[in-house]
This record gives structure tokens, sequence and C-alpha cells, in this order.
């Protein structure tokens, strides 16, 4: 890997560290599983690890954005994941924040002509 491909990856990293917080929260304003939680993201275009969600389901849940139960309806017992009360005033900021940031971002990216 060269040095460019090095450091276009790490920013790719930081620049998806950003999104996923929010992709995930988005994704659980019903309750879901893990497991079906990375199927979604991933048919969707968002490819995450199980080792990645999980650590991050476990922060949000202490952050009190996430309520949690374990669900043994199936062959195994599974923990499933929604927002709360607060998690859904938390989705409801960050996305009029993501939503502002991409008004910016296009304008940096597609500047019209005499714009600087």
């Amino acid at each position: 890997m060269t040095e460019l491909e090095n450091t276009i990856d790490k920013l790719n990293q930081e620049l998806r560290r950003g999104t996923i917080v929010i992709s995930v929260l988005s994704q659980l304003k019903e309750m879901q599983y893990g497991y079906s939680l990375v199927q979604s993201l991933n048919a969707n275009g968002l490819r995450l690890e199980q080792n990645t969600l999980y650590p991050l389901l476990r922060r949000l849940e202490s952050q009190n954005l996430l309520e949690s139960h374990w669900g043994v309806d199936g062959s195994r017992p599974r923990r499933y994941y929604k927002l709360s009360a607060d998690g859904f005033q938390a989705l409801e900021i960050l996305t009029k924040e993501w939503n502002e940031m991409v008004v910016v971002m296009n304008q940096f990216m597609n500047p019209k002509e005499g714009d600087s």
C-alpha cells in the first residue's frame, strides 16, 4: 500500500466512524437484534462488521440512547435494541445537523459558477 493509499484509508475510516452512529440510530426506531441490524445496514450499502456494531450498541445503551431486552422466542436468546426517548431526540437533532452538513458539503464539492 502506498503512502497516499494509506492516508486515504485512514481518512476514510474517520469519515465512516462519524456516519456509523447516525446510521445505526436511524435503523433502530423499531426493535431489532444485532445480526439483523448488520444485515440491514450491509444490504443498504453500509459495510459494517459485527465486531464494530456490538461495542457501539453497548456504548449507545450506556449513553441512554438505546433500550434493550433479551428475547428468547427463537432457537437461541437474542438481545433486541430500540431507540429510547433520548435516542429519538438525539436522532432528530443529529438528522438536522446531518442535513445541514450535506447542504454545506454539496456547496463545497459542487460550487456554482461565480462562487469561490
